[in-house]
């Protein structure tokens, strides 16, 4: 009985640790975010860029950017679909520069960035010059320390 009863608590504070392991700083995880975002939008960014932004997110992301992609459905495959994506994109800007103006943290489970960027590039779909300075705000769900849903805003 007195072993039952061992054993059960030590499950308990197992669990116990292993939950609050999964706690994460989220402004930490903003900023972290935000700088590997950058970092594939800069002229010659590479696949390592690439993966060290998407090593931030579930496998199953579901992502969202109105008006173009409006379903951000969590599927299997959301971490691949990103990286295809954006491997597309990756090199077309000739300058980029962003500056993060904001960020608010919601419990344990969102984060909210606020940035104004600047890019200017070659489009590689239709290869026209392209350039624009905006305003983004990208809402961040947070499960297990991993991103799972990117809902990106224009002001």
């Amino acid at each position: 009985m007195k072993i039952n009863l061992l054993f059960a608590l030590s499950l308990l504070v197992s669990a116990t640790v292993s939950a609050e392991d999964i706690k994460i700083d989220l402004k930490q995880l903003a900023q972290q975010y935000f700088d590997t975002m950058v970092a594939t939008q800069a002229p010659g960014a590479t696949q390592v860029e690439l993966e060290n932004h998407l090593n931030l997110f579930a496998d199953d992301v579901g992502h969202s950017h109105l008006p173009w992609v409006i379903d951000d459905t969590r599927l299997p495959d959301g971490k691949e679909q990103m990286r295809e994506g954006m491997t597309f994109y990756l090199g077309a800007h000739t300058e980029y520069s962003a500056e993060l103006l904001d960020v608010f943290t919601f419990n344990n489970s969102a984060i909210a960035i606020r940035y104004k960027n600047y890019a200017k590039g070659v489009h590689p779909q239709n290869n026209q010059p392209i350039e624009y300075s905006q305003v983004m705000m990208e809402v961040l769900e947070i499960e297990n320390g991993k991103i799972t849903v990117i809902r990106k805003y224009h002001e």
